[in-house]
């Protein structure tokens, strides 16, 4: 009787482990699972469509993730690991754990398990990343202090890479590694469980917007009198790459300067020289508002940028008080990046951004088509679009930014882009803030909206916005 019985004890013992391992419908710790294999963890695609009629989404020949880019010079020594880690905490269960009775909004006893990323479960799908991002990182905002910080970590099988208090985005901004192959969009799912992350995304990735490298027309085209032109002392921030400070045309000109990439070289100083100089350069290539102050953030190489970094760079650029933040740059549409926007905005800060080089049929460019952002588009000589645009409805305003000279790390330039357009109108708005310093940012935006000069179908259009920037009109333009 006893050897029965400890042969059914051993029967029910394999049973229960068997059912305990099957795991839920919505895992996966599929290290080669791109971005449609994601989308159909669940039978369907983004779409709704049923994956069966593609062959499950996915060719499963075990590809990278769809849009990840790999910068491992740019990304790997950024943040550095502490040196010690503090050990992890107790940490809050994120799956119901059936077998002693805890709920995700339970503790785990004092001394309990640490969780396997394998064993994990979402509480909402899989997520569509799309744009380009890094594909091993996820950006959280945490509810918490360090030791919160390292009990998820260590409950998710995720490394701490870099964490930081954010003034724009309100709370701690955590730069998690995935070290063992997830897919972002199942870690971001992962994370959901967990009531202490305020906010998940991809870290992102931007890029600056160059399309091309005569007698700089700018002036006379936004009717701005270089012999009147002034911006003396209105604080300008860039977020660009390094900058030549040596050239003659910013003499005087840089108020500060903030790495936000202290970890990586500086190779090239081509693109933040000129941004610079076509708003406040001195000399034979004087910009749109001599005597502003620019506070200039390097947060780009090789004319790349991560959602952290640029992050990290907003943030110096609100504790300067500054007026003016440009931000000649555009990638994909990210949470934490439109939080920060939304409360630079909120700080009475005017936030011009190009709208992009990447043509008519891209997808909106961000930060520019964030609510309470300038998007610029660019110009010719002949007040013709630049054929690399990108258009949407989010266009805002138009003005110079093909073939203009500028200064550059080399001397001087030939540059065409919105990115310069957007230098342009940095540089217009320091003028209407130095004419009239307590005019808000709200009434800065409608003045250039009312007063900008037609150029497309009748009305705001997709293509050159509300039209070209009249700053003359813009100035006289009253409350």
């Amino acid at each position: 009787m006893a050897a029965k019985a400890v042969i059914r004890f051993a029967v029910l013992l394999a049973a229960a482990m068997t059912i305990a391992a099957a795991p839920g419908f919505t895992q996966t710790n599929d290290p080669s699972l791109n971005q449609p294999r994601t989308d159909c963890v669940n039978g369907k695609d983004a779409a709704g469509a049923d994956c069966a009629k593609d062959g499950g989404g996915a060719s499963g020949n075990g590809a990278a993730q769809a849009g990840a880019v790999f910068l491992p010079a740019l990304i790997v020594d950024l943040f550095p690991n502490p040196a010690e880690a503090p050990p992890p905490l107790p940490t809050p269960n994120p799956r119901n754990d059936q077998a002693g009775g805890t709920t995700p909004s339970e503790p785990t006893p004092p001394g309990g398990p640490i969780i396997s990323p394998t064993d994990l479960i979402t509480t909402e799908p899989p997520r569509a990343v799309t744009g380009e991002f890094v594909p091993d990182e996820v950006l959280v905002t945490v509810d918490g202090d360090a030791n919160a910080v390292q009990q998820i970590a260590a409950s998710f099988g995720l490394q701490v890479r870099s964490q930081r208090q954010s003034r724009l985005l309100g709370s701690t901004l955590v730069r998690f590694g995935i070290p063992d192959g997830r897919p972002v969009g199942v870690v971001l799912a992962q994370l959901a469980a967990d009531g202490r992350t305020q906010r998940r995304e991809p870290n992102h990735v931007y890029s600056l917007q160059q399309a091309a490298g005569i007698v700089n027309y700018a002036f006379d085209h936004i009717t701005l009198d270089a012999k009147q032109a002034n911006g003396e002392n209105v604080r300008v921030a860039v977020i660009d790459t390094g900058i030549d400070d040596t050239n003659p045309a910013l003499a005087g000109v840089i108020a500060d300067q903030f790495d936000a990439m202290p970890g990586v070289p500086i190779e090239k100083r081509d693109h933040g020289t000129s941004i610079d100089g076509l708003i406040a350069g001195v000399g034979p290539l004087e910009g749109m508002a001599p005597g502003a102050k620019i506070y200039h953030a390097r947060a780009f190489e090789g004319g790349k940028s991560t959602m952290d970094v640029i992050l990290a760079a907003l943030d110096w650029a609100a504790d300067q008080n500054v007026r003016i933040i440009n931000m000649s740059f555009v990638g994909p549409k990210n949470d934490l990046l439109g939080v920060a926007c939304r409360n630079a905005r909120g700080l009475g800060i005017v936030l011009v951004a190009a709208a992009g080089n990447n043509g008519p049929k891209a997808p909106y460019g961000y930060p520019a088509a964030f609510d309470g952002v300038i998007a610029v588009t660019a110009t010719d000589a002949k007040d013709q679009l630049m054929p690399q645009a990108n258009r949407g409805a989010y266009v805002f305003i138009s003005a110079p930014g093909v073939e203009m000279v500028a200064p550059s790390g080399a001397g001087t330039d030939v540059v065409t882009g919105t990115s310069f357009a957007a230098a342009i109108v940095s540089g217009a708005i320091a003028n209407l803030i130095h004419a009239a310093p307590d005019r808000s940012a709200d009434d800065i935006e409608k003045a250039l909206a009312a007063t900008a000069r037609d150029l497309g179908p009748k009305g705001r259009d997709n293509d050159f916005g509300y039209g070209l920037l009249d700053t003359k009109a813009a100035e006289a333009a009253k409350n």
